[in-house]
Protein backbone atom coordinates (compact mmCIF):
# COMPACT_ATOMS: atom_id res chain seq x y z
CA UNK A 1 0.00 0.00 0.00
CA UNK A 2 1.27 3.52 -0.72
CA UNK A 3 -0.36 5.18 1.86
CA UNK A 4 -1.16 4.74 5.48
CA UNK A 5 -4.83 5.60 6.85
CA UNK A 6 -3.49 5.25 10.46
CA UNK A 7 -1.36 7.50 12.78
CA UNK A 8 0.13 6.62 15.90
CA UNK A 9 -1.11 8.99 19.44
CA UNK A 10 -1.38 8.45 23.29
CA UNK A 11 -4.30 7.12 24.57
CA UNK A 12 -4.33 9.31 27.60
CA UNK A 13 -2.78 11.59 29.86
CA UNK A 14 1.20 10.82 31.51
CA UNK A 15 3.89 12.44 33.59
CA UNK A 16 7.37 12.06 33.99
CA UNK A 17 9.79 13.68 36.17
CA UNK A 18 14.07 14.22 35.33
CA UNK A 19 15.97 15.95 37.60
CA UNK A 20 19.58 17.97 36.21
CA UNK A 21 22.09 19.85 39.06
CA UNK A 22 18.57 20.90 41.46
CA UNK A 23 16.27 21.47 38.49
CA UNK A 24 13.24 19.74 38.12
CA UNK A 25 11.70 19.02 34.80
CA UNK A 26 7.61 18.02 34.83
CA UNK A 27 7.02 16.31 31.93
CA UNK A 28 3.44 16.06 30.99
CA UNK A 29 1.83 14.69 27.88
CA UNK A 30 -1.76 14.62 26.82
CA UNK A 31 -3.88 13.27 24.00
CA UNK A 32 -4.93 16.73 21.61
CA UNK A 33 -7.13 17.07 18.50
CA UNK A 34 -7.50 20.89 18.10
CA UNK A 35 -5.71 24.46 19.31
CA UNK A 36 -8.27 25.41 21.72
CA UNK A 37 -7.45 21.94 23.55
CA UNK A 38 -3.66 23.24 23.71
CA UNK A 39 -4.42 26.40 24.45
CA UNK A 40 -6.64 24.71 28.03
CA UNK A 41 -3.90 22.85 29.01
CA UNK A 42 -1.27 25.34 28.83
CA UNK A 43 -3.45 27.92 30.92
CA UNK A 44 -4.42 25.33 33.42
CA UNK A 45 -1.01 23.91 33.68
CA UNK A 46 0.89 27.49 34.26
CA UNK A 47 -2.42 28.22 37.34
CA UNK A 48 -1.32 24.96 38.84
CA UNK A 49 2.63 25.56 38.71
CA UNK A 50 2.94 29.35 38.38
CA UNK A 51 6.03 29.28 40.29
CA UNK A 52 7.47 27.25 37.74
CA UNK A 53 10.56 29.40 35.85
CA UNK A 54 9.31 28.10 32.85
CA UNK A 55 6.43 25.77 30.53
CA UNK A 56 8.38 24.71 27.71
CA UNK A 57 6.37 22.37 24.92
CA UNK A 58 5.88 21.35 21.57
CA UNK A 59 2.58 19.53 19.94
CA UNK A 60 1.95 17.77 16.53
CA UNK A 61 -1.80 17.90 15.31
CA UNK A 62 -3.12 16.01 12.23
CA UNK A 63 -2.83 12.89 10.83
CA UNK A 64 -1.02 14.20 8.06
CA UNK A 65 1.65 15.86 10.64
CA UNK A 66 1.44 18.68 8.98
CA UNK A 67 0.67 20.81 12.04
CA UNK A 68 3.32 21.47 14.76
CA UNK A 69 4.77 23.88 17.29
CA UNK A 70 7.67 24.32 19.72
CA UNK A 71 7.74 26.70 21.89
CA UNK A 72 11.40 27.82 24.59
CA UNK A 73 9.15 29.57 26.87
CA UNK A 74 12.17 32.08 28.00
CA UNK A 75 15.09 29.64 27.61
CA UNK A 76 17.60 30.32 25.13
CA UNK A 77 16.30 29.98 21.44
CA UNK A 78 15.61 26.25 20.19
CA UNK A 79 17.23 24.55 23.97
CA UNK A 80 13.90 23.38 24.89
CA UNK A 81 10.79 23.24 22.12
CA UNK A 82 12.70 21.96 19.54
CA UNK A 83 14.12 18.72 21.35
CA UNK A 84 10.54 18.20 22.72
CA UNK A 85 9.33 18.39 19.37
CA UNK A 86 11.67 16.45 18.15
CA UNK A 87 11.15 13.45 20.38
CA UNK A 88 7.27 13.39 19.15
CA UNK A 89 9.32 13.36 15.22
CA UNK A 90 11.41 10.21 16.17
CA UNK A 91 8.14 8.66 17.93
CA UNK A 92 6.35 9.19 14.97
CA UNK A 93 3.35 10.51 17.45
CA UNK A 94 0.49 13.48 16.15
CA UNK A 95 -2.23 14.80 17.91
CA UNK A 96 -0.23 15.06 21.13
CA UNK A 97 0.76 17.83 23.09
CA UNK A 98 4.00 17.52 25.48
CA UNK A 99 4.66 20.32 28.34
CA UNK A 100 7.79 20.43 30.64
CA UNK A 101 7.54 22.01 33.23
CA UNK A 102 10.79 23.54 34.54
CA UNK A 103 11.89 24.40 38.28
CA UNK A 104 15.11 25.93 38.56
CA UNK A 105 17.59 24.25 40.73
CA UNK A 106 20.37 27.30 41.16
CA UNK A 107 22.89 26.19 38.74
CA UNK A 108 23.11 26.73 35.10
CA UNK A 109 22.85 23.86 33.12
CA UNK A 110 24.15 25.37 29.56
CA UNK A 111 23.00 25.07 26.16
CA UNK A 112 23.97 21.35 26.00
CA UNK A 113 22.66 20.44 29.56
CA UNK A 114 19.24 22.39 28.88
CA UNK A 115 18.38 20.50 25.35
CA UNK A 116 19.67 17.32 26.77
CA UNK A 117 17.58 17.66 29.55
CA UNK A 118 14.35 18.89 27.87
CA UNK A 119 14.66 15.76 25.37
CA UNK A 120 15.03 13.13 28.47
CA UNK A 121 12.41 15.12 30.06
CA UNK A 122 9.98 13.95 26.42
CA UNK A 123 11.69 11.08 25.91
CA UNK A 124 10.80 9.90 29.70
CA UNK A 125 7.11 10.96 29.41
CA UNK A 126 6.69 9.32 26.00
CA UNK A 127 8.31 5.96 27.79
CA UNK A 128 5.30 5.55 30.11
CA UNK A 129 2.40 6.99 27.32
CA UNK A 130 0.67 4.48 25.87
CA UNK A 131 0.94 4.77 22.47
CA UNK A 132 -2.26 3.35 20.00
CA UNK A 133 -2.85 3.11 16.42
CA UNK A 134 -5.85 5.13 15.47
CA UNK A 135 -7.45 4.68 11.76
CA UNK A 136 -7.79 7.89 9.81
CA UNK A 137 -11.56 8.44 8.97
CA UNK A 138 -13.47 9.93 6.53
CA UNK A 139 -16.79 11.58 7.28
CA UNK A 140 -19.21 11.75 4.29
CA UNK A 141 -23.20 12.78 4.70
CA UNK A 142 -25.49 11.22 1.94
CA UNK A 143 -29.17 11.90 0.79
CA UNK A 144 -31.21 9.26 -1.15
CA UNK A 145 -34.74 8.01 -1.77
CA UNK A 146 -36.00 5.63 0.41
CA UNK A 147 -36.60 2.94 -2.08
CA UNK A 148 -32.93 2.78 -2.28
CA UNK A 149 -32.39 1.94 1.47
CA UNK A 150 -31.21 -1.27 1.22
CA UNK A 151 -28.68 -1.17 -1.30
CA UNK A 152 -27.23 1.68 0.53
CA UNK A 153 -27.33 -0.19 3.76
CA UNK A 154 -25.67 -3.19 2.68
CA UNK A 155 -23.12 -1.46 0.92
CA UNK A 156 -22.30 0.81 4.05
CA UNK A 157 -22.21 -2.60 6.09
CA UNK A 158 -20.39 -4.09 3.56
CA UNK A 159 -17.36 -1.75 3.87
CA UNK A 160 -17.38 -1.30 7.31
CA UNK A 161 -18.81 2.10 7.66
CA UNK A 162 -19.88 3.69 11.33
CA UNK A 163 -23.00 5.21 11.20
CA UNK A 164 -23.06 8.85 13.15
CA UNK A 165 -26.23 9.59 12.45
CA UNK A 166 -29.67 8.18 10.27
CA UNK A 167 -33.00 10.04 9.34
CA UNK A 168 -35.48 7.54 7.24
CA UNK A 169 -38.35 9.65 5.52
CA UNK A 170 -39.56 9.26 1.67
CA UNK A 171 -35.93 11.12 1.65
CA UNK A 172 -33.82 9.64 3.64
CA UNK A 173 -30.27 10.88 5.21
CA UNK A 174 -27.51 8.77 6.29
CA UNK A 175 -24.03 10.54 7.76
CA UNK A 176 -21.44 8.14 8.46
CA UNK A 177 -17.35 7.93 8.73
CA UNK A 178 -15.63 5.02 6.92
CA UNK A 179 -11.81 4.64 6.95
CA UNK A 180 -9.82 6.55 4.05
CA UNK A 181 -8.77 2.85 2.63
CA UNK A 182 -12.08 2.51 1.69
CA UNK A 183 -13.13 6.06 0.80
CA UNK A 184 -13.16 5.99 -2.66
CA UNK A 185 -14.19 2.36 -3.44
CA UNK A 186 -17.35 3.72 -1.29
CA UNK A 187 -17.58 6.98 -3.02
CA UNK A 188 -17.68 5.26 -6.65
CA UNK A 189 -20.23 2.80 -5.52
CA UNK A 190 -22.47 5.13 -3.71
CA UNK A 191 -22.42 7.18 -7.10
CA UNK A 192 -24.21 4.40 -8.56
CA UNK A 193 -27.16 4.51 -7.04
CA UNK A 194 -29.77 6.44 -8.96
CA UNK A 195 -30.71 10.29 -7.23
CA UNK A 196 -27.94 9.83 -4.61
CA UNK A 197 -26.55 12.86 -3.34
CA UNK A 198 -22.62 12.66 -1.26
CA UNK A 199 -21.29 15.16 0.24
CA UNK A 200 -18.00 14.99 1.80
CA UNK A 201 -17.87 16.93 5.68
Amino acid sequence: MLFSDTYLTIEKQAEAIFKDKGSKFLAFAYPVENDQQIKEILNQLKKEHHTANHHCYAYRLGADKMNFRANDDGEPNNTAGKPILGQIQSNDLTNILIVVVRYFGGTLLGVSGLINAYKNSAADVIKVSTIIEKQILFNYTIQFYFEHLNDVMKLLKQLDCKIINQQFDNNCEISFSIRKANSEQCEEKLKKIEGLKIEYK
